[in-house]
């Protein structure tokens, strides 16, 4: 769990944002506040770990709010904890259909609000962890690791199995050259003959393959092939 992270509070009761702001940053994270919707929609909500959001608010609910960020694959991933003077089932119920992460009812204890925090923090931060390491990625390269899949700048591309592993080694290890020699050694099975002329057909036709990133594979004459990033 990040101890640093950023928050966004959004609420129209002046007070309440000032007591969340100062007791969140308290506990040393960094906190903005915005008094509706409309206001918080101006800011960079990407770039936030949390976020805490009123429901009945003037203009804008916070409803309305969740349900456009989540449609938006930008801000999809954020999480929200909805704080609400409404605590019936169908308010809960629609809360967590759009994707809340928690629903604390006014009102409330500061010390349950940031256990809510940060144990939705915790979770968060695992659940990405995991994500991460499902993943390779450089630019609009993506490597699934679990389905073995290659996506550039968004299409989904058909790989070989050698194609996907020699992908996956330069990617990996960007910037470091490997020899011939040592890409056989690394991706193809020990009893199988490999001449240095079959890694040079693969390479090209990763190189083919991955389009406009073609130019990171690059061929370091006298030793062999590295991508540069």
């Amino acid at each position: 769990m990040k101890q640093n992270a950023r928050i966004l509070v959004v609420d129209d009761e002046q007070d309440l944002l000032e007591i969340l702001k100062f007791n969140l940053e308290t506990e040393g994270y960094e906190v903005v506040t915005a008094p509706s919707a409309e206001d918080a929609l101006q800011l960079d909500i990407a770039s936030f770990d949390l976020m805490l959001l009123d429901v009945m608010m003037g203009g804008m609910s916070g409803f309305a709010m969740a349900r456009q960020l989540k449609d938006n694959p930008a801000t999809a991933q954020v999480p929200i904890i909805f704080l609400t003077a409404r605590d019936t089932e169908n308010d809960t119920v629609t809360g967590f259909n759009l994707g809340a992460d928690d629903y604390i009812s006014k009102p409330f204890s500061l010390r349950e609000v940031m256990v809510r925090v940060r144990a939705v923090l915790r979770r968060t931060a695992k659940e990405n962890s995991e994500e991460e390491a499902k993943t390779l990625s450089y630019q609009g390269i993506v490597m699934n690791l679990d389905r073995k899949t290659v996506s550039v700048d968004g299409e989904d591309i058909p790989f070989t199995k050698t194609e996907f592993e020699l992908l996956h080694l330069l990617l990996d290890e960007r910037g470091r050259v490997f020899s011939r020699q040592e890409l056989i050694e690394r991706i193809w099975p020990k009893d199988v003959l490999v001449l240095d002329r079959t890694v040079d057909v693969n390479i090209t036709r990763l190189r083919k393959k991955i389009g406009r990133f073609a130019k990171c594979i690059v061929t370091r004459l006298g030793f062999g092939y590295y991508f540069d990033s």
